[in-house]
């Protein structure tokens, strides 16, 4: 127990310096010139050989070629920690591991160590944030960014106070962005972070005011300009709408619109691609909602003549459909209500795809929300139509500009702040312990485990 806070420190700065192994047949040693010849060389041949098989792979071993360009000391001393981390607590005492990584502090923290905690320690947030930055493609790493966020406040304040966010957001958002490329569990663990970042209101600020050039790896559509905000909007729709397609898992909607959600109160300048996106999102939840409710009335026909009938089925998917609607509209409703002035682009987007919305204002689940989206549209609908007929985009804005000055707020009604905050399931530990050994087993570099012996975890879960 004493040395807890030492080998977790010890563990981090590994993680962090990413040391790369010397090439095969480098002195690991410093060469002894007074006599000392036979044992130098078999203490030498000892350390090259250990090398080699780090670096190449031994026997049975699973070595990639992104694992043999990184650094094993890292890589080994990252699953290390998270396999302690992820130790469940003894009756009587809690994991020490855990209690160290959930207490250290920056090196420039001057406070005093609390003295109900003896495995707290300093590092440099600095190195570790650069280095957080810089491995977020492993989904070791992502776990690890997750559990500080999550477990240590003063990591959570530091990485939050940076003016350079854009550096751990981008990896991120660029894993969410690859979802086919990457296990489910490496993209909970990305939308969990983003998730814990937006209960932050100056990290929802922040994001509008980071302009980003060329997004590279964004391929729907060029992207010159966008703010981080904007960007981040984007990847967390196109989740959505592939998580609609493909593996309906309520979770992860959940998580994405939560979010969402989080952040629409200061949407602020949305990119106009951003607010097509978002009311796009909502054309494809209406046709979907329209679908589910057609299959569930032929349903309910058939089955006026049979006893069995698949109506429960029908009834849980509009429970669910209309659920993500109403989050939808309750988002939209926030941005308008809080910062319409600033988003131009999304009443622009609202007002052409204003038709959409006509089938939910009568409908009991929405009508309370609709009635300021509805106030919204009808006040904009009518002063466009004042300025007359074939107006260009250009003008259009400027009018929506005009009028957003010129609008009652009064008229609005307030609803509730939308405010998520994550919060883990109650025994973490059926995720993260398997989720963990999965990750030791893919990726620990030259270390042999007997496939035939696993039962934690299935063999594809990693």
């Amino acid at each position: 127990l004493p040395y807890t806070s030492r080998l977790v420190k010890t563990l981090l700065y590994n993680f962090i310096r990413q040391e790369r192994s010397p090439p095969p047949g480098a002195h690991v040693f410093q060469q002894q010139t007074d006599g000392g010849g036979l044992l130098y060389g078999i203490a030498s041949g000892v350390a090259t050989g250990l090398w080699t098989v780090f670096t190449l792979g031994g026997v049975g071993s699973k070595a990639s070629a992104q694992l043999e360009q990184c650094s094993p000391l890292a890589s080994q001393s990252l699953l290390l920690l998270l396999v302690l981390a992820n130790l469940t607590d003894a009756p009587d005492t809690p994991n020490p591991y855990r209690q160290a990584i959930m207490s250290f502090k920056n090196t420039q923290d001057n406070t005093a160590f609390s003295s109900s905690n003896p495995h707290t320690f300093q590092i440099n947030f600095n190195s570790l944030y650069t280095a957080l930055c810089e491995q977020q493609k492993s989904d070791q790493a992502t776990l690890l960014l997750y559990m500080l966020l999550h477990q240590n406040s003063n990591v959570r304040t530091y990485v939050l106070a940076r003016t350079d966010i854009e550096n751990l957001v981008l990896p991120i958002l660029e894993i969410l962005y690859h979802v086919e490329e990457r296990n489910s569990h490496h993209v909970y663990m990305a939308l969990i972070i983003l998730l814990i970042l937006t209960e932050d209101d100056g990290f929802n600020r922040s994001i509008h005011e980071v302009i980003l050039k060329n997004i590279t790896w964004y391929a729907e559509r060029v992207l010159t300009e966008i703010s981080l905000g904007s960007l981040l909007i984007l990847v967390v729709i196109r989740t959505i709408q592939y998580n609609m397609t493909r593996t309906r898992d309520k979770y992860l909607h959940t998580n994405c619109l939560a979010a969402l959600a989080n952040m629409s109160a200061q949407f602020r300048s949305l990119h106009q691609y951003a607010a097509q996106r978002i009311i796009s999102l909502f054309s494809l939840l209406s046709k979907k909602h329209n679908k589910v409710l057609e299959q569930a009335t032929q349903s309910l026909r058939g089955s006026l003549g049979s006893n069995d009938s698949p109506l429960p089925d029908y009834a849980q998917d509009l429970n669910v459909i209309e659920e993500v609607i109403r989050m939808m509209l309750e988002i939209i409703n926030s941005c308008l209500t809080n910062s319409l002035h600033h988003n131009p682009n999304l009443v622009y987007a609202l007002l052409y795809k204003r038709d959409l919305f006509e089938q939910f204002r009568t409908h009991p689940s929405f009508q309370d929300i609709m009635q300021n989206i509805d106030l919204v549209i009808s006040f904009f609908s009518s002063r466009l139509e004042q300025a007359g007929a074939e107006l260009s985009v250009e003008r259009v804005l400027e009018i929506i500009k005009q009028g957003a000055v010129a609008l009652p707020k009064d008229r609005l009604r307030k609803f509730p702040e939308l405010k998520f905050k994550y919060v883990e399931e109650e025994q973490p530990e059926e995720f993260f312990i398997p989720y963990v050994w999965s990750l030791v087993y893919n990726s620990a570099v030259a270390l042999y485990w007997n496939p035939r012996d696993i039962q934690l975890f299935t063999m594809d879960s990693g």
